[in-house]
């Protein structure tokens, strides 16, 4: 189906630091939005005030990096979902990091976003590698388990039943019910309580 994650391409961000919790990539004033939509812009609001434009996400050669590379325990702290949503808003589509806090890792999953989990040297590399040439393209394959950067080649590790969720798209369930419509409706057929016309008789 078309919600298959198996690949991701493009540039990386490297996000250095530990224990960055989701207070950090939203803070908690934008949580009263009634729908995702630009809590992107938002992603990182106080951390990108403090460092006056020096922030990956403000400078100008991560623009478009869709591949964010991270250190240890990342996502941690309250279990909000607008963290990843912010993440994806702004335009991330794939985590590497030393190790995440297991909500936020949840919700990236039911998003469709994949966090892979590689060595602190790995990831050391990789952040150096983009730091010095922002414009160097990286691939995560969860079909090989490896990150590709570079002259970079590393394994990356997942709970299988999390990959497995992303490689065959079940991660998305408004997808699954749109791929079953016709099986949906005939069991809608059945419910006795649709029927609305026969009710109000």
């Amino acid at each position: 189906m078309s919600s298959e994650v198996k690949a991701v391409t493009g540039r990386g961000i490297p996000l250095i630091g530990n224990d960055i919790d989701t207070d950090r990539i939203i803070p908690a004033r934008f949580l009263r939005c009634v729908t995702f939509d630009g809590l992107g812009e938002q992603a990182f609001a106080d951390d990108r005030t403090q460092t006056k434009g020096e922030h990956p996400f403000d400078q100008p050669q991560y623009q478009g990096a869709n591949i964010l590379v991270v250190n240890g325990n990342f996502g941690c702290g309250s279990s909000r979902e607008h963290a990843p949503q912010a993440l994806s808003k702004w335009g991330i589509q794939a985590i590497v990091g030393e190790s995440f806090a297991e909500i936020f890792f949840g919700n990236c999953v039911v998003m469709g976003i994949p966090c892979v989990t590689a060595s602190a040297e790995i990831v050391g590399q990789l952040q150096t590698i983009l730091k010095n040439n922002p414009q160097t393209s990286i691939t995560l394959d969860l079909d090989a388990m490896q990150v590709h950067c570079g002259d970079t080649l590393a394994p990356v590790f997942m709970g299988e039943g999390s990959r497995q969720t992303l490689m065959t798209g079940t991660w998305d369930s408004c997808g699954q019910l749109i791929a079953q419509i016709d099986q949906v409706q005939a069991t809608a057929r059945q419910l006795p309580y649709m029927d609305w016309a026969t009710r109000v008789a």
